[in-house]
């Protein structure tokens, strides 16, 4: 992926120092990966959220102290940056050609624990989106883990998960994933998840959006990228992650969609360049 000396955004936020609290004081096991992620970054959306604020029953945490930009001389923080600035400059114009305007979300860079308006995160869960304070949290010691336990390497495998974030950013301003949260409750569990499914696999569509026009403006892509987000996108699927914990798959308790689906929806953004294209809820089939 072709990113070095272009523009680095000004809304990542270096946390890494502020030594937030464990949930509850304890904390969450990094061998439990793939269970973390299963609840975490694969959902896409902070359990503490789902859970907490979004259903009513949690508070704001108290903010730390004012963060500061990362260092000039971390490379991957550097990385990171240069991508939220390009999902930047192509969320701003599609929003706009769509008579709205794109409020930038911001990254935050953390380790161990954070306190976010969703409740504690937690590295464990991979990176997140809060719809509560509107940002992007990750743990940077999530790329060795998404090389190394899940066998997905690859700068643009790890662009790809900053981009499935901002996609959830973008579904917040739309009013997509409120209007998800809102059925919680009304319908049975598995249909729950079945919205879920949907919500999630919208996001890799709208990663592949983002891929799409990146390209077309800058020429980002290079040979190997697209096979990149392709295997990430497989690796995190529900029926592959619940076959290398239990054997088993079990279809009605997925919450984010198959390796294939995932594979597709993420192609189907990145071919047409079209939110349209990424409804995944009117689609006679997933």
């Amino acid at each position: 992926m072709k990113w070095e000396g272009n523009r680095q955004s000004d809304n990542v936020e270096d946390r890494c120092g502020d030594g937030a609290p464990m949930l509850g004081g304890r904390s969450i096991g990094i061998g439990t990966i793939v269970v973390a992620l299963i609840g975490g970054w694969v959902l896409g959306i902070n359990p503490l959220t789902l859970l907490g604020v979004l259903s009513g029953g949690g508070s704001v945490v108290q903010a730390p102290a004012p963060a500061h930009a990362p260092p000039a001389h971390d490379t991957m923080a550097q990385f990171v940056s240069t991508v939220l600035a390009d999902t930047e400059d192509v969320w701003g114009p599609i929003f706009q050609q769509g008579g709205g305007t794109y409020r930038e979300p911001r990254l935050v860079l953390f380790r161990g624990a954070v306190p976010t308006a969703c409740g504690t995160g937690q590295a464990a869960m991979g990176p997140f989106y809060c719809p509560g304070d509107q940002k992007v949290y990750i743990d940077l010691s999530f790329y060795d883990q998404l090389k190394n336990q899940l066998g997905a390497p690859g700068d643009f495998a790890q662009a790809y998960v900053i981009a499935h974030e901002v996609g959830h950013h973008v579904q917040h301003l739309l009013g997509i994933s409120g209007q998800v949260e809102q059925m919680r409750g009304r319908v049975s569990q598995v249909a729950y998840n079945r919205l879920s499914v949907k919500l999630e696999l919208q996001a890799d569509c709208l990663a592949g959006v983002w891929a799409h026009h990146a390209d077309q403006q800058r020429q980002i892509l290079e040979q190997g990228d697209i096979e990149e987000a392709m295997n990430a996108a497989a690796k995190i699927g529900d029926d592959a992650l619940q076959r290398a914990q239990t054997g088993q798959v079990v279809p009605d308790s997925f919450t984010h969609g198959t390796s294939v689906q995932r594979q597709r929806w993420f192609r189907t953004g990145l071919q047409s360049g079209s939110v349209q294209a990424c409804d995944t809820f009117s689609a006679a089939s997933l």
